[in-house]
């Protein structure tokens, strides 16, 4: 069986909607700035974007905060006046009890799919009460992310939530490089663990 390919579906869709004159309107959940550099880069131009920086698995509110700031930072510098924000919570203790029981699962394992089914559940409820036509996530873009997974997880919440889904894999055609290039042009923090406590102690292991 055949692996589908998410940026192609991606593609397909975009030549779809401009082919007829729309720019739908997308709420994406994002991550990070450096995350977010080429995705907006690359859909900025074919959607009306509103952001959902939702991100209650970042343990400490100063990185949260800082992550934020650094978001907020390049969308202004790219003079991406178009982009809306979405008022969002934060709230850590809602992730940890969303992961008790994993917490010593290795990154990439069942507690990163509960934090992503976490994340865009709670993105696709608000585009389904803002009426949004299309939810997504930048946490595609990441080689250290299965994007198969992340897929699987944003369609089946966007057909329990009844708002479609925008499958992804931004890695590709060079979208991850991309991001490289627009963080060190822009000056973006660039933080090496994904934003949990567990992550980031799995990345003083591994730096040891």
């Amino acid at each position: 069986m055949n692996k589908r390919n998410y940026q192609k579906e991606l593609d397909a869709l975009i030549e779809k909607n401009a082919a007829v004159g729309e720019k739908p309107s997308l709420l994406l959940h994002v991550c990070c700035a450096v995350c977010a550099s080429y995705v907006l880069e690359y859909l900025y131009e074919h959607f009306q974007i509103t952001i959902a920086y939702y991100n209650p698995n970042i343990t400490e509110e100063g990185e949260y905060q800082y992550r934020y700031s650094e978001l907020r930072r390049y969308i202004a510098e790219r003079h991406m006046d178009a982009i809306r924000f979405e008022d969002v919570e934060y709230d850590p203790e809602e992730f940890f009890e969303k992961v008790k029981g994993h917490e010593s699962d290795r990154e990439g394992g069942a507690r990163c799919s509960i934090c992503f089914a976490q994340r865009l559940g709670y993105t696709a409820k608000l585009a389904k009460q803002g009426g949004y036509r299309y939810f997504a996530t930048t946490l595609t873009i990441s080689p250290l992310k299965n994007a198969e997974v992340i897929n699987a997880i944003g369609t089946r919440i966007g057909e329990l939530e009844g708002v479609e889904y925008l499958p992804s894999d931004f890695k590709k055609k060079n979208g991850y490089k991309r991001s490289i290039e627009l963080s060190k042009e822009y000056n973006l923090y660039r933080q090496n663990f994904c934003g949990c406590v567990f992550s980031e102690n799995e990345a003083k292991e591994r730096m040891a």
